[in-house]
């Protein structure tokens, strides 16, 4: 006998709480299946916690519109619920000349995009406000800021909890199939199988969303992405941090450079680097710190030797391999697939925490609720 329900969202990170709590609202019984034994255990934890202002990414994309909108909202629903949070601000650094035509271009794409907040600032101005810092040129970025991102996703559940949705740990979704009567799902739950059946399924399973897809015999398979795996290491810096704001380099392929960030404690890391896997490993190599060594010491000079430890890392779910342009967000609905009820999410890497209340938006859009 399966359990019936109307709408599961398997995976409970930041997106997934996030897809809970909009369709929850929109008056759906929902139930949140999470293969771990929290929430948000994965790439939600083990990110930058920054909120983007959008700069970066390709006019019209979804990265694009959804950082936007997700940061006005993400703000709000921040100041809303207490989430602890800073409107800090980063500099996105130019390190000599030839880098200046660099910012100029990041400078051009955010315009687009709607961010139109930037400062130029030379470097005797980047110098005044950040003393430790070794410019050629900098823009100021005073809209983006940082989150407690476990604090966020808790009352991402709390909301969805309050208005009847449900989670339910260590439950692994072994398969969906599409039937007459729903989406049947076979869960594995502490070890016992058990059969769900739902109307609407959103899988926001992060670095399982496209294996999950493919066990769908429903899915054309051409309509999957492939997965492939981006690890970021960060290391912690000893001591103060010199910076009271986030300090970023001009992109480089795969990721944003080895930039500083903040946690709300004003401590210092770095990173994320960017090391293409095969699977997921978040141990952190020490000696890729004479990489970040190097790469800092670009725009603070006065790192010291040995006051970089391995902190932690994270991996981008990428849908496209190395050496290629970024991929957008993928959100696949049965208007593109053609199985009824399924929303696939592929590819949410970064800005997917900033951008997670747009998405669940664009969802419940997709979805008709709203």
């Amino acid at each position: 006998m399966s359990l019936q329900v109307q709408a599961v969202v398997i995976g409970a990170g930041a997106v997934g709480l996030a897809c809970a709590r909009a369709l929850a609202l929109a008056g759906k019984e929902v139930i949140i299946l999470e293969r771990n034994s929290d929430f948000g255990l994965e790439t939600s934890a083990r990110n930058s916690e920054v909120i983007h202002a959008g700069i970066y990414y390709p006019a019209g994309s979804l990265k694009a519109k959804l950082c936007v909108s997700g940061r006005q909202k993400l703000y709000a629903y921040c100041e809303s619920h207490g989430v602890e949070h800073s409107r800090c601000g980063k500099l996105i650094v130019a390190t000599s000349e030839q880098q200046v035509s660099a910012l100029n271009n990041i400078q051009s794409r955010a315009l687009a995009n709607g961010v139109d907040d930037l400062q130029w600032l030379d470097a005797s101005q980047a110098k005044a406000i950040e003393p430790q810092l070794n410019c050629t040129a900098a823009l100021l970025s005073p809209s983006t800021g940082i989150i407690n991102g476990r604090a966020y996703m808790l009352a991402l559940l709390g909301d969805a909890e309050s208005y009847g949705a449900s989670l339910a740990i260590n439950s692994t979704v072994k398969s969906i199939t599409s039937t007459p009567m729903g989406l049947q799902l076979s869960v594995l739950c502490d070890g016992v199988e058990e059969t769900l059946l739902a109307e609407t399924v959103v899988n926001a399973a992060g670095h399982q969303a496209i294996p999950l897809a493919r066990t769908c015999e429903s899915l054309d398979t051409e309509k999957i992405p492939q997965a492939y795996l981006a690890k970021g290491n960060y290391f912690s810096l000893a001591g103060r941090s010199p910076f009271s704001r986030l300090i970023y380099p001009v992109p480089e392929p795969g990721g944003l450079g080895v930039h500083l960030t903040l946690d709300l404690g004003m401590q210092a890391r770095f990173g994320p680097d960017v090391e293409w896997v095969q699977s997921e490993d978040y141990s952190v190599n020490p000696q890729r710190a004479e990489v970040f060594y190097a790469a800092i010491r670009k725009y603070w000079p006065s790192l010291k030797d040995d006051a970089l430890q391995p902190a932690y890392a994270g991996i981008r779910p990428k849908t496209v391999p190395q050496g290629s342009p970024d991929a957008d967000f993928q959100l696949q609905g049965p208007d593109q697939h053609g199985v009824s009820g399924l929303v696939n999410f592929y590819g949410v890497e970064s800005p997917g925490l900033t951008a997670s209340l747009a998405l669940a938006d664009l969802l419940c859009e997709r979805l008709q609720l709203s």
